[in-house]
Parts: structure tokens; sequence; C-alpha cells
């Protein structure tokens, strides 16, 4: 799995690059899918704009992924650093668990995952904290 970082939110004081290599393989290892995806990391302002672009949601959230039909390629998905940090501290765990965590979620959507009905959000977090169990970045 391929994945191409873009970073426009600046300075991250945080090894992201590890959080992405750990989950990447932890994920690799679950779905054996090798495509590629594009990550890109910004602030809340971009993320609502998206979120209202796309959503239209008039407010910032966390993540959001694109899923893209294409042979080679899954989708993009963006990750808000701004509210990495908020959400870390409000959870009281680590900014590494919180983004590894996010990453985790944009990467099930697009492996087709979705939590819109109980039932599926039901199936897919407990795979989401079963990935993250193998990594060190669980609860």
């Amino acid at each position: 799995m391929e994945i191409e970082i873009v970073n426009n939110y600046g300075e991250i004081n945080f090894d992201y690059n590890k959080i992405i290599e750990d989950i990447k393989a932890v994920v690799y290892e679950r779905f054996n899918v090798n495509k590629g995806l594009t990550l890109i990391l910004v602030n809340e302002k971009e993320i609502h704009e998206l979120n209202y672009n796309y959503r239209h949601i008039d407010r910032s959230t966390d993540v959001i992924s694109f899923e893209e039909f294409e042979e080679d390629y899954l989708g993009e998905i963006f990750i808000c650093i701004d509210k990495v940090y908020e959400q870390a501290k409000e959870y009281a765990h680590s900014v590494e668990r919180e983004f590894a965590f996010l990453l985790t979620h944009g990467l099930l959507h697009l492996h087709g995952y979705d939590h819109i009905e109980k039932s599926d959000e039901e199936i897919m977090f407990s795979l989401q904290d079963e990935l993250l169990e193998k990594t060190v970045y669980s609860r």
C-alpha cells in the first residue's frame, strides 16, 4: 500500500510518518490490498470547507475520506491536525493514538466500511479496535 502524504498543515510535533507505517502494516495484513492513496493533513479551516462543500455540513470534523473507484487507487483521506491535538486532550490519550485512530477510521472507509446504520457501526468500530490492538496505539 503506497501512501502519498501531503502536509498542508505545517509543523507537526509528533512522528506521523511512523504512525502511518505502523497502521499501514496492520491494514495491509488484514486486507492484503496493495493500492495507493493520498493522505492530506489539514487545519480546521480547510476541513470545515471540505465538510461543507462535499457533505453540506457547516462545521469542522476530524477526518474525511473520499473513495475512488480506480484500479490501483483507494482514494483520499483528510485528517485535521487541529482536531488530533484537541481530541487527544479531550479523551486523555496521546496525539499519536488519536492520529492512529483517525487514520485507521479513514482507511476503513476507503475499504468500504461505514457507520451510518447501527449494525454497520458495530462492525466498523469493532474492526477499528481490532486493528489498533495490533499496534502500540490501542487503548
